[in-house]
């Protein structure tokens, strides 16, 4: 490609709302142009890092035996009604209506129109495994998109979707996705972990996140010290802990904390740490509202809070008025001791004893608190978020966080969509059995993203070489002056050309300062210049934009040079 013929728009400012470094550097490209709150177009130069990823995607998914296909984006209201997710949904779900006035939504995700194809082509277990999948465009109606394509209401994903007989069959499926995804993401040139899930909207039991991880990641991760243990912080189980609680010392006795909201205000009040403190939080529950007990210095995860039996889907706290009116006393003194709910406590709480807690009484605590004495509680679960520091939950080494950005997610469905929607295949005795499913979501154009926060400097991009829009780029200096550059430029550019490399030639006529920033800036991996100077010499310059060191080339070695680098 030639820059004469291409369209290169590079920028020396960006939008005042670009936080990422990703967001900055794709406006700064021009790989992106917005369009609108969270809709942006793809130039030429930031669809053909797109392209490059899909066809990443495409090898490895096609060397498991997945079948691609292409799926409606506008879906039709009636296959969400039998999921019973066209409210569960909720605002994310971008719906519209026909010239008859018909519903229809533009799809976030396709479990459902799958399941539809699935039952009107799938009749028998003949057929089975089976797996489908698409590279396409998504709508959700974010509510406050942001960082560029990383959040964006429009954008690409691949999404799969296998078809079984049996749970076994789904779990083997699911290891070799697992394990293709590893591939994909290795050969993209990311560092990654994948992780433990929680399901979340999608729905089923067994799932994994893959992160990218990055310091702007919007996800904390937690892996083990010592093992190949990760997961979400959402979903990493908290041990609890092998010592017992201690016979109680003190004394129940209250004390005034005047405007003393918060834990560390307490804390600080008291001279305790807090450690020594116990929070109860106040939730809507199936049979009333229930209470849900954490020491002073841990956080709720509220995706284990909403699992329990007993706590309200969609996970709620109660609001101020409903607080006044169980607790007799505003959020930030709400106590144990004589509360009419339901009370589970955090396996930490479980084994404290001469605690501090709110005395349900505004400005009041009540000090020397301990179980059996002067509370109960009902059930004890895990409740917190992990911390740095807490024993991995496989009993091998101690946790450790850290930033990911998700750029892959699967699912074992199991019969979630097929079950509602009677998915069923005539099994090996002939009668109708409901098919078991399983889901796996990339995200294409966040993976984009996730490789510039993981590679880049102060001057730019620094692409891998596997998705680098152009992997050479050739830098010849006064080219309208000096007919020698011209012709060897031109010459190594048709020789590359002819080989399969993707390059670009700056034919530009504009300074050599302007060239090599927007090559820098761009991250072309690697960097040719041709100048009068070295041509004296036989010679041309090779740059590694990974590197940035100068190395003088012999002009005959070039091609070489080149295709063991690209072939390395």
């Amino acid at each position: 490609m030639r820059t004469s013929q291409f369209h290169l728009q590079t920028r020396k400012e960006t939008p005042a709302d670009a936080e990422l470094v990703s967001h900055r550097l794709m406006i700064r490209t021009g790989m992106l142009s917005r369009l609108g709150s969270g809709l942006y177009t793809w130039t030429p130069l930031g669809l053909k890092v797109l392209r490059n990823v899909e066809k990443i995607i495409r090898e490895e998914m096609d060397r498991t035996g997945c079948l691609e296909m292409i799926m409606p984006t506008i879906q039709p209201a009636e296959l969400w009604q039998e999921t019973q997710r066209w409210e569960k949904y909720g605002s994310l779900l971008l719906k519209i209506k026909d010239r008859a006035g018909r519903d229809f939504c533009y799809g976030p995700t396709h479990e459902e129109v799958i399941t539809d194809f699935a039952r009107k082509e799938i009749k028998s277990y003949k057929q089975l495994p089976i797996t489908f999948y698409q590279i396409q465009s998504k709508f959700r109606d974010e509510i406050r998109p942001r960082f560029g394509v990383m959040r964006a209401r429009e954008f690409l994903m691949k999404d799969a979707y296998s078809f079984h007989l049996s749970t076994d069959c789904l779990k083997e499926t699911y290891a070799t996705i697992h394990q293709t995804y590893c591939n994909i993401f290795e050969r993209i040139g990311l560092t990654f972990r994948p992780v433990e899930a929680d399901s979340g909207e999608i729905g089923g039991t067994g799932s994994h996140e893959f992160h990218a991880l990055a310091d702007s990641g919007e996800d904390a991760i937690a892996y083990s010290t010592e093992s190949n243990y990760a997961a979400n912080i959402e979903k990493c189980e908290v041990l609890a802990p092998t010592q017992s609680r201690k016979e109680a010392t003190q004394e129940l006795s209250i004390v005034d904390t005047p405007n003393k909201k918060s834990i560390q205000d307490v804390a600080n009040f008291l001279s305790v740490s807090p450690k020594k403190l116990v929070k109860t939080l106040l939730v809507e529950g199936v049979d009333g509202p229930v209470a849900l007990v954490l020491r002073g210095d841990h956080e709720l995860n509220e995706i284990k809070a909403n699992n329990l039996p007993q706590v309200a889907s969609p996970f709620t706290m109660l609001d101020d008025e409903a607080i006044v009116k169980l607790a007799g006393c505003d959020a930030g003194s709400i106590g144990i001791k004589d509360l009419n709910c339901e009370i589970i406590i955090d396996r930490a709480v479980e084994i404290m004893s001469d605690f501090v807690t709110g005395a349900n009484e505004n400005d009041k605590h009540l000090t020397g608190v301990n179980w059996d004495r002067d509370a109960k509680f009902a059930r004890v679960a895990d409740l917190r978020n992990a911390k740095a520091g807490d024993k991995s939950p496989d009993g091998k080494g101690t946790i450790k966080i850290a930033r990911g950005i998700e750029v892959g997610h699967i699912f074992q469905l199991g019969d979630t969509y097929t079950k509602s929607m009677n998915a069923v295949v005539l099994n090996e005795q002939g009668k109708a059995q409901t098919m078991t499913m399983g889901c796996y979501g990339i995200g294409v154009s966040r993976v984009v993203a996730a490789a510039i926060e993981q590679n880049h400097d102060e001057k730019g991009i620094v692409w891998p070489q596997q998705i680098a829009p152009f992997t050479v780029a050739i830098l010849p200096m006064n080219m309208a002056k000096s007919e020698r550059v011209k012709q060897v430029a031109n010459d190594l550019y048709n020789e590359l050309k002819q080989a399969g490399v993707a390059v670009i030639i700056d034919d530009r006529k504009i300074r050599p300062g302007v060239m090599f920033a927007d090559a820098e800036l761009i991250g072309t991996p690697h960097q040719i210049t041709i100048g009068d100077r070295a041509l004296d010499d036989g010679e041309v310059e090779y740059k590694s934009r990974k590197e940035m060191q100068n190395t003088r080339i012999k002009q005959a070695d070039i091609i070489s040079h080149l295709m063991g680098l690209l072939n390395s």
